[in-house]
């Protein structure tokens, strides 16, 4: 199966609990010919590992991405995912501008499973699910913004569609997005994760900055993006 793949998958760190790595563009969160715990495995030399995704990125997001190694690191890990303490920030750079310099979007979420979209609704019911968003206005560059943006709530596709509903889409987001961007990829990042060490209990916090590639090039502020 190893041989069948050529996307190269970087591993920031690794234990006998559990891999921090940088998730590729394009490729799937979760454990098929392919996906991401596939790629982890072909990176450690060991296909038979057993490596379980904790938490999702859609597939054209990219970034660091943790991962569990064993049911019980997978269970420790996925209770700080729904408690909320596992801490997860993206960088994104959007079209516009917000009205502050930082905020919070709350919204309900429709998910439409036919379509495989996201939409903010007005209507509660139960298939409406609240999401919250934070973010910070990092940057300017003529009609775009640099955003740093921490979930408190992992709603498929929150970000996209969230901040596309509040007139801010994501530069290369054909799916939420309503200007052109060309080949410009999504402009999403996972940035940066926090999270206690499922078997020491230890913090520990990983960060990784976007590719140098357009748009992100047009940005200079690094140095504002510590976790």
């Amino acid at each position: 199966m190893g041989a069948c793949y050529t996307v190269p998958m970087e591993i920031l760190y690794s234990d006998r609990f559990l891999i921090v790595c940088v998730k590729p563009a394009g490729v799937l969160s979760t454990d098929e010919p392919g996906g991401v715990p596939s790629l982890a495995r072909q990176a450690l030399g060991d296909e038979r590992a057993d490596v379980r995704t904790v938490h999702r990125l859609d597939r054209v997001v990219g970034g660091v991405m943790l991962l569990a190694r064993g049911a019980d690191a997978a269970a420790a890990l996925g209770r700080q995912v729904m408690d909320g303490s596992f801490q997860k920030r993206y960088l994104a750079v959007v079209h516009g501008a917000p009205e502050a310099g930082a905020g919070t979007f709350t919204d309900l979420l429709r998910r439409d499973r036919r379509e495989c979209r996201t939409y903010v609704t007005d209507t509660p019911g139960k298939d409406a699910r609240e999401a919250i968003s934070d973010y910070t206005l990092l940057e300017r560059a003529g009609a775009l913004s640099l955003l740093r943006i921490s979930l408190r709530t992992g709603r498929t596709h929150q970000i996209r569609a969230q901040f596309a509903h509040h007139g801010l889409p994501l530069v290369g987001d054909r799916k939420y997005g309503t200007l052109a961007d060309g080949e410009t990829p999504i402009a999403l990042w996972s940035h940066a994760i926090a999270f206690a060490h499922p078997d020491t209990g230890a913090a520990m916090a990983f960060r990784l900055p976007p590719p140098r590639i357009d748009p992100w090039t047009e940005f200079s502020a690094w140095e504002e993006t510590a976790p």
